[in-house]
């Protein structure tokens, strides 16, 4: 999909899974993750066959550092249109809690919480 053009409506994703093997998916910007997750688990790419899952929920998306609840959606996101946006796929059973890095944090002695594993700078 890298030599065609990304039609100015839809978001192309790269999708990188923990092997490093790639693929690329079209998607519109009311896609969710969870409609993301469904699509790629029933189009699972044949080169990815050592990585399949048994089931479409337990995959999840890592963009920019975080998983994406499964009913964001990528315009919720701000992805560009006709661009292609990279994120990693992973098989997980839940998602970790929020804040759950500044509570450890808190309980190592790390009383700030300026500089957690959490900031992002943009």
């Amino acid at each position: 999909m890298s030599s065609r053009n990304i039609p100015s409506d839809k978001i192309n994703l790269r999708l990188i899974l923990v092997s490093g093997k790639t693929k690329e998916f079209l998607f519109s910007p009311s896609d969710s993750a969870g409609d993301i997750a469904h699509h790629v688990f029933e189009n699972w790419p044949e080169d990815w066959a050592e990585e399949a899952v048994a089931k479409a929920e337990i995959l999840r998306l890592i963009y920019q550092g975080r998983f994406l609840h499964s009913n964001v959606t990528l315009g919720a996101l701000g992805l560009p249109f006709g661009k292609t946006t990279v994120m990693h796929l992973v098989p997980r059973e839940n998602l970790p809690e929020p804040n759950s890095q500044d509570q450890r944090q808190k309980s190592k002695g790390g009383g700030s919480s300026c500089c957690s594993a959490s900031c992002c700078i943009l």
